[in-house]
């Protein structure tokens, strides 16, 4: 049977979209990948054979494109696709482990490369996953010697477009100055509110200069921790 003759519900790509990839068979997600069949034989069913064809999903991880091209209903485009996406996979599982935010020094030090030195004021996001993994980290506003916007709604947008659940954000001053403005608690009071709104939890806003940092409580009479000494 054809995939477009299954209910849609059963259909690989829509139970992908609707359930997620880990409800899927090995062959169902290969199937994705290669899009279509041939000759009467349904997509599944041509996975199913490529995977008996490289022994395993392992040897299927490590074959060329040149191996796939002999199992029938297995064109150029659709070995290129497959071996590109495996070789995707090896290069992020190459790649360094992405620092993690566990608390306001880890914030700190992944932040303060990108506000210590200069002269205006620069506001620093950092997006983490739920485990604390640091998915993005990025300057979204940058303004004088002695302020800077925090726009709140792009703050948020940030994160939920970069597949994050927490984030915290980082603002230098270059006065040297650890003490926090009236507009730095508002901010902050205001960016806790937003994020607890849409389900995000917000991690800290930290005052950084150019040899220590502090954090910014989220009301008035909170304590403020600090360090006297860069992260």
């Amino acid at each position: 049977m054809r995939v477009k003759d299954l209910p849609r519900g059963q259909r690989p790509r829509e139970r992908l979209m609707t359930s997620g990839a880990a409800a899927l068979a090995d062959r169902e997600l290969l199937a994705v990948l290669l899009g279509s069949g041939f000759r009467g034989t349904s997509a599944m069913d041509l996975a199913a054979q490529v995977i008996d064809h490289c022994g395993d999903l392992d040897g299927l991880a490590r074959s060329e494109p040149h191996r796939l091209l002999a199992v029938p209903g297995v064109g150029p485009a659709k070995a290129a696709r497959v071996a590109a996406a495996f070789h995707l996979v090896r290069r992020s599982q190459a790649e360094p482990e992405r620092p993690r935010v566990t608390g306001s020094a880890d914030l700190a030090t992944v932040a303060a490369p990108l506000l210590r030195g200069h002269s205006r004021e620069r506001l620093v996001l950092v997006v983490c996953d739920p485990r604390g993994a640091v998915l993005r980290r990025t300057v979204l506003t940058e303004g004088g010697a002695d302020h800077t916007t925090v726009p709140v709604r792009e703050i948020i947008a940030s994160v939920l477009t970069s597949g994050g659940t927490a984030f915290g954000v980082a603002h230098n001053h270059p006065s040297g100055s650890l003490d926090p403005s009236d507009d730095d608690l508002t901010a902050t009071a205001r960016v806790a509110e937003a994020a607890q709104t849409v389900g995000l939890r917000f991690l800290d806003h930290l005052i950084i200069t150019d040899t220590a940092w502090r954090r910014i409580p989220l009301t008035s009479g909170t304590t403020i921790a600090s360090r006297e000494q860069p992260p």
